[in-house]
């Protein structure tokens, strides 16, 4: 597996829609953005946008790996990979939105994110279409964030 900055023209639509289903908000946060690929066999298996938002402050917008891929570790690697380039952006503090439940919310507190905030009813004012987990519908996005040690390898 190879792990690059790649040029966000580049990042694939559709795996981006795995983690975010709306084409026209993905749109919207591509341009100037920074992207991270993990890369097999020169496929992209997995991307992760970001996006600084000043103050040494960056924001994780989508962080997505191909169904076929999931559960070998790719996407905590890409996101590893992903916290080190921003090291050497100079950004000290990653933040990112998630759902009040499911996975992956378990998943970026395991890797060290904490509860920020929550933005009551994001999902239903942001999305067209309801988004659904397990049969629950996302309403409200908890604000997690991390503080990433500006003095460690990137």
């Amino acid at each position: 597996m190879e792990y690059l900055e790649i040029d966000p023209k580049d990042a694939p639509v559709p795996l981006l829609l795995e983690a975010d289903p709306s084409e026209r908000l993905i749109k919207s946060y591509l341009p100037n953005s920074w992207c991270y690929a993990a890369k097999s066999n020169d496929e992209i298996v997995g991307v992760c946008i970001v996006k600084s938002r000043g103050n040494e402050t960056a924001e994780i917008l989508n962080i997505a790996v191909d169904p076929n891929h999931q559960k070998a570790g790719i996407g905590t690697h890409l996101l590893s990979f992903a916290l080190k380039k921003l090291i050497g952006k100079r950004i000290q503090r990653v933040e990112l939105g998630t759902g009040t439940f499911g996975y992956q919310l378990a998943y970026y507190q395991r890797l060290g994110f904490r509860v920020e905030s929550v933005v009551k009813n994001f999902f239903i004012e942001n999305y067209e279409e309801p988004v659904f987990e397990r049969g629950i519908q996302h309403k409200d996005m908890l604000k997690l964030y991390i503080n990433i040690d500006p003095d460690s390898d990137g």
